[in-house]
């Protein structure tokens, strides 16, 4: 089913008396997520919205869920504990759930009134990924009902993104590979991002490096890196930072500003510099995850190449009970 279709499915709701969206699932599912929440809580007037760990929305459900909700799930397996139940529970409250998974014969979809199987590793696809696909499904949404008037942006957002992202892994091969052989052996990062990419700043701290490759990492906000977290800032630690473009770029130059004068090991991510300003200024910002997602990609794939740490390894995930 296409994207516009869920959308004329779910808008008719409750007769069209839509009033909250909300976000659920685990991990890098749940990232994956954050870039329609934060558009949402940017560009909407009147809906509500909310973006939830899972089994936090099985356990703290929020009261204003109910027929003139819309929530999406989404896990990757489609058999996640709590996100299978996060949508049972969305169902039971009677909001419309949505669910997004690779599985076709996942679980989730028993508690999804529209199901969407995405497609997953086709690197020069990012349409066609959960990210992606949440964040068309959400504009247009609001522009069915309250009027958002950049659609037409985002749909030459999305004609333009999987060439983008094409040009820009090409462009950083080397770069990945100098930064894996000069931080092979660091036990820590710090990872500093802003706007809609702070979503990918806590999913590649707490997936690529903390699960992947049992990494220590802390996401850190580049508003909040005044506020506390600077003054750890040395010569010794190291840093990635995400520069998106738009509204909180400059949040991320102030902390880059700061990182140049008084620390060394330094890796900007620069959307501007990978081609994202060739999207419409007006909804760039959103973009910035997904292309951060695939070029971070890169950098933990060469990462793990040269520690000979493979992405797929779990020490506990799968392997023991929890």
């Amino acid at each position: 089913m296409d994207n516009k279709t869920i959308v004329k499915n779910v808008v008719k709701h409750n007769d069209g008396k839509i009033s909250n969206i909300y976000f659920t699932a685990c991990g890098g599912s749940l990232v994956d997520m954050y870039p329609a929440y934060y558009f949402l809580k940017s560009e909407a007037e009147n809906l509500s919205t909310g973006w939830y760990t899972a089994n936090e929305f099985v356990h703290v459900t929020p009261k204003k869920i109910g027929a003139h909700s819309i929530v999406f799930v989404c896990s990757h397996s489609g058999s996640t504990p709590e996100s299978v139940k996060a949508a049972k529970v969305a169902q039971e409250k009677g909001a419309i759930t949505i669910g997004l998974t690779f599985n076709p014969k996942a679980e989730l979809l028993k508690y999804s009134d529209e199901k969407i199987i995405y497609e997953w590793g086709n690197e020069n696809e990012v349409v066609k990924n959960p990210m992606a696909i949440v964040l068309d499904i959400t504009s247009q949404i609001l522009g069915q009902l309250e009027g958002y008037d950049k659609l037409a942006e985002f749909a030459d957002g999305f004609n333009k993104i999987d060439t983008i992202v094409t040009n820009a892994l090409a462009q950083v091969q080397d770069r990945t590979k100098r930064f894996a052989d000069k931080y092979q052996h660091e036990p820590m990062f710090y990872i500093l991002g802003s706007g809609a990419s702070f979503g990918h700043t806590y999913g590649f701290a707490i997936c690529s490096l903390m699960e992947m490759q049992w990494l220590d990492a802390a996401p850190i906000h580049s508003g909040e890196y005044f506020h506390g977290p600077f003054e750890v800032t040395d010569k010794d630690k190291p840093y990635i930072v995400m520069e998106s473009i738009g509204r909180t770029r400059p949040l991320d130059e102030r902390a880059i500003k700061f990182l140049k004068k008084y620390a060394e090991k330094i890796e900007i991510v620069d959307a501007k510099e990978l081609g994202l300003d060739l999207i419409d200024s007006s909804v760039a910002e959103y973009f910035n995850p997904i292309l951060f997602y695939s070029v971070l990609c890169e950098y933990r794939a060469k990462l793990a190449d040269i520690r000979n740490h493979s992405l797929e390894v779990r020490r506990y995930m799968g392997k023991v009970e929890y």
